[in-house]
């Protein structure tokens, strides 16, 4: 079983991915706020309390749990040189045994969309749970018509392998979902990641 504390911390070029802390408050609902409208089609609907401190309280001390139990790593999203907030990504339902499987899910700013963000953050926390948490299998979903989405699947070595009807309530609604896997020992086809 693999455990890590809470000062766990991902790099790239330009990003630093971390668990969340309570002082990320602000720029976590600022962010969220002013991307409502952008993440509204494809967010599963809001709670009253999603904006509020508490709420937020609740999600740190969950993301410290899951860290500490090794059930899932919550990550925020931050820009290396000026420290704001760009999104999150979270590898989370990691199941043991002989699966060894978990899922990612993710979010991005509506001002930091389209500048390969989520395509770093992604392609980094697929190497972490690969070659740290010791992951073999990769799964992910999306509605059909979120093509960026899609598309920073497709280029982190992530392939289409079906569809999942009535999969996740998005704004609502029960919504049909593309579902994608990326392989540790891929034998489908070569995949850009690499141990690190």
């Amino acid at each position: 079983m693999f455990f890590f504390d809470r000062k766990i911390s991902l790099e790239t070029d330009r990003l630093l991915l971390r668990p969340p802390k309570q002082r990320d408050f602000a720029q976590w609902a600022n962010l969220r706020h002013e991307s409502r409208a952008f993440l509204k089609p494809w967010d599963p609907t809001w709670s009253r309390d999603h904006l509020t401190r508490k709420y937020f309280a609740n999600r740190v001390d969950w993301s410290q749990r899951s860290v500490n139990n090794g059930t899932a790593y919550p990550l925020l999203i931050f820009g290396k040189t000026d420290q704001r907030l760009v999104g999150s990504i979270t590898l989370d339902n990691i199941r043991r045994g002989p699966s060894q499987v978990g899922t990612v899910g993710y979010w991005v700013g509506q001002p930091y969309a389209n500048r390969g963000y989520m395509k770093e953050a992604l392609k980094r926390v697929v190497d972490f749970a690969f070659f740290k948490v010791n992951i073999s299998r990769l799964e992910a979903a999306c509605l059909p018509e979120n093509a960026p989405s899609r598309a920073v699947l497709e280029k982190t070595g992530f392939k289409y392998e079906g569809v999942a009807q009535a999969y996740i309530q998005i704004d609502g609604r029960w919504r049909t979902h593309v579902l994608y896997a990326s392989l540790r020992n891929d034998r489908r086809g070569k995949t850009d990641i690499g141990v690190g």
